[in-house]
């Protein structure tokens, strides 16, 4: 009887939260007899049925099929899980502070954590964990290794370190502290008074993070915000990133469903950023948050999109936490931009993988057929009386293609099997103090560095070593993007992601896009600054 009370309290839990947005008594009783119904079930089932039954995952099952058949975006969260994505979402974990990679089984350290815990007793890269609390920690999996380095703050935890160049295994005792997630990934100025910064997600500190990094970048006159692949996140963070760049008083989101009052939510304050050209970022990997952004920018004639049409996700879940410290994320509202369009795409009720599995058909079909040009999915903006559309995310101003230039089977090889990856750890391995003597700064490094061709041909080895055969032809048309992708990843094991975006942005066609644009920006007429493109 106890093991069904709970299970029982669980479903009712979840049914009743959306009983409350049920708008008449008629709906309300519907909902208490299909509980009934279902409770009645459930006891005949445990009572009765044949053999013993796992009543955990019977209900994990049982929710997990009713959101099925909702929207793809209600969905159902476990208790293990649930702890992973409020780590991510608070914006800091407590643990010993490092960058890891495991290869051959082996646990090594990719960076210590700027500040953290573990560059403060010693640790450098290339450091291999051997050892954990006494625990033999070789053959470890990529997923174990958060059991065992993170931990309550304050507490201690024991590594026995294999370094290059000491004969004899290292010791450090470590006290654990907490250790930023941070959002914004990079922050620098990529050309005379241009800003460049990246962000990856919108987390509780986001905003807080981007005030930090503007303030970085120093007196500038135009700023590109990189929201390609940022799956958004937290609603509140959105709407404070554009306070950043408006007035006060303008609309940023409106939010309107069955059970939740319409809300216009707008900027409570001027930004201090309210003269720099604005250019943002997307692609179908931006969700949610960011297309928030965008939207926002584009309606209110702020600045310019570029890049490719965003994911479409306009639907807003509220999360209801369970008994047992799983969730489920229920979609209760949809959102608008400050002229009205719905960024959220089609679905079918019922068919989630359909709905995912369009975006791998954009590359195929391309950017004018994935446009439904219809009269009723055409708005103007609110200054320049510019025409957008909805039906499906924000399409950019300005669209540039997928870049496929230098791409090949082969490189493609190399990466999906990790052996690029590989490969840098070793390398790095190998010939970090001899680099780092030869070029003592990334600007000397970025000047003089070459990847030449014999690192190349490690990188073929190693390739051939797992059954990665060398395919001349594509080797060819691939050398000078792998020579970049190598010494941008060279420069990040050395510095730093700042440092690597350097080296990849000089070759990323979306951002020579956004500069050509600023370098021709019509500060009178925004039209006229695309007109150009």
């Amino acid at each position: 009887m106890r093991t069904i009370s709970i299970t029982t309290l669980l479903i009712f839990s979840f049914f009743y939260a959306l009983a409350q947005g049920s708008d008449t008594r008629q709906g309300r009783n519907e909902v208490e007899e299909q509980l009934k119904k279902f409770n009645q079930f459930y006891q005949f089932l445990n009572y009765s049925y044949v053999d013993s039954i796992n009543n955990s995952a019977l209900i994990e099952d049982a929710i997990k099929k009713v959101l099925s058949q909702l929207d793809p975006h209600s969905v159902y969260v476990n208790a293990e899980d649930m702890k992973g994505v409020e780590e991510s979402f608070e914006g800091s974990f407590s643990g010993i502070g490092v960058e890891f990679n495991v290869m051959n089984d082996t646990l090594i350290v990719v960076n210590p954590v700027s500040g953290g815990p573990s560059e403060g007793v010693g640790i450098m890269p290339n450091d291999k964990i051997i050892g954990i609390n006494g625990e033999n920690v070789i053959g470890i999996k990529r997923n174990e290794v958060a059991k065992y380095l993170r931990g309550k703050k304050g507490s201690s935890v024991e590594i026995q370190v294999l370094r290059r160049g000491e004969s004899e295994v290292l010791n450090f005792r470590i006290i654990r502290d907490d250790i930023p997630i941070n959002t914004i990934d990079v922050a620098y100025e990529i050309a005379p008074n241009v800003g460049y910064i990246k962000m990856n997600r919108f987390a509780s500190t986001t905003n807080d993070e981007l005030i930090v990094a503007l303030e970085s970048l120093g007196e500038f006159e135009s700023l590109i915000l990189d929201l390609r692949g940022n799956g958004g996140g937290f609603l509140d963070q959105s709407i404070k990133v554009c306070e950043n760049f408006l007035e006060e008083n303008l609309s940023v989101v409106s939010i309107e469903g069955r059970s939740t009052p319409s809300i216009n939510m707008k900027t409570k304050k001027d930004g201090d950023y309210l003269t720099q050209d604005i250019i943002v970022l997307i692609d179908e990997s931006s969700a949610s948050a960011s297309e928030i952004v965008a939207g926002t920018i584009q309606d209110w004639d702020r600045g310019l999109i570029i890049g490719r049409r965003s994911f479409g996700k306009g639907l807003v879940q509220r999360q209801f936490k369970l008994v047992d410290g799983s969730a489920v994320r229920v979609t209760i509202a949809r959102y608008h931009t400050p002229t009205g369009r719905a960024i959220q795409r089609p679905f079918i009720k019922g068919n989630s993988s359909d709905y995912f599995d369009a975006l791998n058909s954009r590359f195929k079909k391309g950017y004018v057929d994935s446009i439904n040009i219809v009269d009723s999915l055409k708005f103007k903006t609110l200054r320049a009386k510019r025409d957008v559309y909805a039906g499906g995310g924000i399409y950019p101003d300005v669209y540039v293609e997928f870049d496929t230039i230098g791409s090949t089977k082969y490189w493609a090889s190399l990466i999906r099997k990790g052996v690029i990856n590989e490969f840098v750890i070793s390398y790095m391995y190998t010939h970090r103090k001899d680099i780092l003597k030869s070029y003592k700064t990334f600007k000397s490094f970025d000047r003089k560095f070459e990847v030449t061709d014999d690192i190349i041909e490690e990188l073929v080895a190693l390739g051939e070593s797992k059954d990665i055969e060398r395919n001349t032809e594509q080797l060819e048309v691939s050398r000078s993007h792998i020579k970049m992708q190598l010494k941008a990843m060279f420069a990040y094991r050395l510095w730093s992601l700042n440092e690597y975006y350097k080296i990849r942005n000089r070759n990323d066609i979306v951002v020579i896009k956004a500069l050509d644009i600023l370098d021709n920006w019509d500060d009178n007429d925004i039209t006229k600054t695309i007109s150009g493109f």
